[in-house]
């Protein structure tokens, strides 16, 4: 059965007074500062990860403390001994009416007293074991204890990064996706509502229109209007078929439409599969969030390359064309799913630069003239700024040449788009100029680290091993393939200001012949490469060949198409034993770290470092701190438990301004930890 608010939860949901909302759309800065709330992932469906707040201000942030800190899984919703707590917490709560919303270790959605961290309310995990693998009728207990744990474990529970809300002026639900079910719960009680597809779930693997067995997605969906829409990749039998969104009826779960990721014969952009190789592709979805303009209805989505299912994202000579809707900014009308307008930033992508972050909407003024821009960051150190209405480039966006790569069989795109502004945030080309220079014996060894393999321009294509006497070992990456991944960025509404982390980790790109005869894959990546998932370590164990900062924000005024100023993120290697004694500033710290903006201030940590894919073994880091958004100078600095996970929010209940960040670390299961002034 469905577990009741306890007691002293019910009280506490008494005394808050849950208000409801009363507007089908909320957003806006009038909307958040008179409730103080945080609404959605980034605090509105706008991506701009703001808050108006400034009662937590440069003067005082220096009195920050702990004031509660809760589990990722609390005791109260724990189904056993062995019940999961990730240390790779990577989740971002809602602030709404009076509660704070979170997904569990289980995958699950609970309610919190925003206060004290107390649980008011919690979904319990809602799959028996013998469902494992299949599925079952949403809301069914575990059968054991144990149960719930290995559910969680098997990634079916997993947490997710972030929730949604919804309201009309009688109803509140909080959207969430669990294991594969799309849910919607009352946002007051915790109660899923009935009538909400079937049994009160969606599920999410019989909404395509080809057999799909699984599906992928660490995010939440979005809510626009009265439309949830949906991304993920499916898969069946361990391939993963195209990444279709699709919207579903807020209140029904019906669904209403479906986009094809990748085009059909006779849906625009099928002709950018050449020789009618679309039915060799899949991937192609989106596996980060979504942003959306409430007012227009129009919901912006960063789309993930395509690829053949089974084969690597590296190499793609099966799907020859440039390959719509590939690494492309799409715009939809959430209500239909009709494209509006389209962007493609990277063709046919051979290097995992899919778009891995939300795009950020913003008001700016260019020239004298006012913009409904949308912004999107890049994993190559772009920022390529649109007219959200229309989709015309800001500044010109040109089509440059770029080297043709040799790896038999792949076709290569002959050009690549580069904004004219702003400039790139973080280093693209590969430079011997660039490397360590703190010795002269440190910048040998990274000369030969990487004259191992090709390197040069940023859009060098991966390459083959060359096993002859000094052939090269792959293409080296400068920028790898997460400077900027799901951390995003941050706008400021009252400046135009972007607010961008980066970080440098250099990868190599080697392909090599399977040597396993039932492989049937033409290349894969060298499993025999000195990597980090993918990157390379510098001399002596440094972070990376290159110089640093190895971990940086940049802050770029929109209205001028100008980088303002950048800062290091972080002390990183300053006391490596070959550089110790030459007290150096901040090298900066690699990390996933993501920005929180208030009216005078830019938050953000360093990062976890458990279960982060292709982050060396120094990266991340436990430091959070508050710097001066004008100026980039830090003015505050604490310790927390573990490194940041997810991204801080920040929401004021009675009287008081809370900021509130998910942290994990090997010594330390994921938690919220909430910070206040005394």
């Amino acid at each position: 059965m469905r577990r009741r608010l306890i007691p002293a939860a019910e009280a506490i949901a008494l005394m808050l007074g849950l208000v409801l909302v009363t507007v089908a759309r909320p957003r806006g800065a009038d909307t958040r500062t008179a409730a103080g709330e945080w609404r959605a992932y980034a605090g509105t469906n706008a991506g701009d990860k703001y808050s108006p707040l400034d009662q937590i201000n440069k003067d005082n942030v220096k009195n920050l403390r702990i004031v509660w800190r809760q589990s990722a899984t609390p005791p109260e919703v724990r189904q056993g001994p062995n019940a999961p707590v990730p240390t790779n917490y990577a989740h971002t709560p809602l602030m709404v009416g009076g509660l704070l919303y979170m997904s569990t270790g289980y995958g699950t959605a609970a309610a919190l007293d925003p206060t004290n961290g107390k649980v008011a309310w919690f979904d319990p995990p809602p799959l028996r074991a013998a469902d494992q693998g299949r599925g079952s009728v949403a809301g069914a207990p575990p059968a054991d204890t144990e149960a719930a744990a290995i559910l969680a474990v098997s990634g079916l529970g997993q947490t997710r990064r972030g929730l949604s809300y919804w309201s009309d002026r009688s109803d509140a639900r909080i959207i969430t996706i669990v294991g594969r079910n799309l849910v919607a719960l009352n946002a007051k009680s915790g109660k899923r509502y009935p009538d909400f597809g079937h049994g009160g779930a969606v599920d999410l693997t019989g909404t395509y229109d080809f057999p799909v067995t699984n599906i992928q997605w660490g995010f939440q969906p979005i809510v626009v209007g009265d439309v949830i829409v949906v991304g993920g990749h499916p898969s069946k039998d361990g391939r993963t078929g195209p990444g279709d969104l699709r919207g579903f009826d807020v209140r029904t779960g019906k669904q209403l439409w479906t986009f094809h990721v990748v085009p059909r014969p006779g849906e625009f952009g099928n002709d950018t599969y050449l020789d009618g190789s679309w039915t060799n592709a899949g991937m192609g979805g989106t596996w980060s969030m979504m942003s959306a303009d409430d007012d227009l209805g129009y919901v912006y989505v960063p789309l993930k390359s395509v690829s053949v299912p089974g084969d690597i994202e590296y190499y793609n000579g099966k799907i020859p064309g440039n390959n719509l809707f590939g690494e492309s900014l799409l715009c939809l009308d959430a209500k239909t799913g009709r494209r509006v307008w389209h962007f493609q930033i990277v063709h046919h992508g051979i290097w995992d630069w899919d778009l891995p972050a939300a795009p950020g909407l913003g008001d700016i003024t260019v020239n004298g003239r006012k913009i409904k821009a949308v912004v999107q960051v890049t994993k190559h150190g772009f920022a390529f700024v649109f007219d959200r209405v229309t989709g015309k480039p800001v500044w010109p966006i040109e089509e440059r040449p770029v080297p043709k790569g040799d790896a038999p069989g792949e076709w290569y795109a002959p050009t690549q788009p580069y904004p004219t502004k702003p400039p790139a945030y973080d280093v693209q080309d590969a430079k011997i100029d660039d490397l360590v220079d703190f010795t002269p014996e440190l910048r040998q060894e990274a000369i030969k680290i990487i004259n191992q393999y090709r390197y040069g321009h940023m859009f060098l294509a991966p390459s083959v091993v060359d096993q002859s006497p000094g052939g090269t070992k792959g293409t080296l990456q400068r920028m790898g393939t997460a400077p900027t991944t799901w951390n995003g960025a941050a706008f400021d509404p009252d400046t135009g200001y972007l607010y961008v982390p980066s970080v440098h980790m250099t990868g190599v790109l080697a392909l090599v012949k399977p040597t396993n005869a039932s492989d049937k894959r033409d290349w894969i990546l060298d499993p025999n490469g000195p990597f980090y998932g993918y990157q390379i370590a510098g001399p002596q164990g440094l972070p990376d060949p290159f110089k640093p900062p190895y971990g940086q924000i940049t802050a770029i005024d929109l209205n001028k198409g100008q980088i303002v100023w950048q800062a290091a993120n972080g002390n990183g290697p300053r006391n490596h034993p070959m550089i110790k004694h030459l007290n150096l500033p901040p090298l900066g710290q690699q990390g996933r770290a993501a920005p929180l903006l208030t009216k005078t201030l830019l938050f953000i940590g360093e990062g976890g470092r458990e279960g982060v894919a292709g982050l060396p073994p120094q990266g991340g880091g436990k430091m959070f701190r508050a710097f001066d958004k004008k100026s980039g100078k830090v003015v505050w600095e604490m310790e927390l438990p573990g490194g940041t996970t997810g991204a801080p929010i920040s929401y004021m209940v009675n009287g008081k301004q809370y900021i509130v960040v998910a942290v994990g670390w090997k010594d330390n299961p994921g938690e919220l930890v909430a910070l206040a002034l005394p």
